[in-house]
């Protein structure tokens, strides 16, 4: 048998996993931007790091190939080195907390220069220098706005778009109100406020640890997995049924069906979201 036909297979099969993997990411792409192709689109986001380290893998891979016979290294390389920390990185969820927590520290230090008879504007403003870094693009688009002569009721509707939280939408909905109505009161609100966004956190920190128990042991496993596989390709006999061209099908399939196993795992760990409170076409 031709060996570029366990090539062409293992392209095919472990390759449409992968892609697989790619299409379950969701690409936000802004409301009236210009299309651009899916392609493009893609590579535009994923990291530098990560275009090099699969280049060297895509390398490496040629190399093995050509000095060991094993063909199903051109393609097993570079998407393990691309694909493996996407399915075994840190969740989605843990960003999402980090920004909420850094939300609930915003609103608390906007409760507090309230508190010393600072109006609505003047406050936001004034808390663009102590901002948390997590959230600080979202602040500050929303203090430049203002500053902008915004109406202020749109800006903070614009900077709960922009964050994109049924959470934000929350405190964002609290300041609209506030601005409309301009009573008292408004730094007890936000304190409040403040304290239920740090105790949502505490729970969302606990479920993600209990979350990430079972991406924990996948990682090891992997990585046990990947160490003996290499060990025994180089030094012993137990792979050398798969050294075969029909072999390195077989074992691209099953390499494919252990990638379909972390797929569903990362599915299933999935948070769904909150529907939000404010869409961009709701009246103020």
């Amino acid at each position: 048998m031709n060996p570029l036909v366990p090539a062409l297979v293992s392209v095919l099969g472990v390759g449409g996993v992968m892609g697989l993997v790619a299409g379950l990411r969701r690409v936000p792409v802004p409301t009236g931007a210009p299309k651009t192709p899916r392609l493009l689109t893609r590579l535009a986001i994923v990291p530098r790091r990560v275009l090099i380290s699969g280049l060297l893998a895509a390398v490496a891979g040629v190399l093995v190939a050509l000095l060991s016979g094993w063909v199903i290294a051109i393609v097993l390389f570079p998407l393990a080195a691309i694909g493996l920390p996407v399915l075994l990185g840190v969740s989605d969820e843990s960003h999402t907390i980090e920004r909420l927590e850094g939300l609930a520290e915003w609103t608390r230090n906007l409760a507090g220069v309230i508190t010393v008879g600072v109006g609505l504007e003047g406050a936001l403003v004034a808390t663009l220098r102590t901002a948390p870094d997590v959230i600080r693009p979202e602040v500050t688009t929303l203090v430049g706005r203002i500053r902008s002569r915004w109406n202020t009721a749109e800006a903070l509707r614009a900077f709960a778009d922009q964050f994109n939280d049924s959470t934000g939408d929350l405190v964002a909905a609290t300041l609209i109100l506030a601005a409309q109505k301009r009573a008292d009161g408004l730094s007890q609100i936000l304190s409040g406020l403040a304290e239920s966004v740090s105790a949502e956190v505490a729970a969302r920190r606990h479920l993600e640890a209990d979350r990430s128990k079972p991406r924990q042991t996948a990682r090891i496993v992997t990585i046990i997995t990947v160490v003996c596989l290499v060990g025994m390709a180089a030094t012993g006999q137990y792979l050398e049924p798969y050294r075969s061209p029909m072999g390195q099908v077989v074992l691209s399939v099953l390499l494919s069906l252990y990638v379909v196993g972390l797929v569903v795992m990362r599915r299933m760990a999935r948070v769904k979201p909150l529907p939000r409170l404010l869409t961009s076409g709701e009246p103020s």
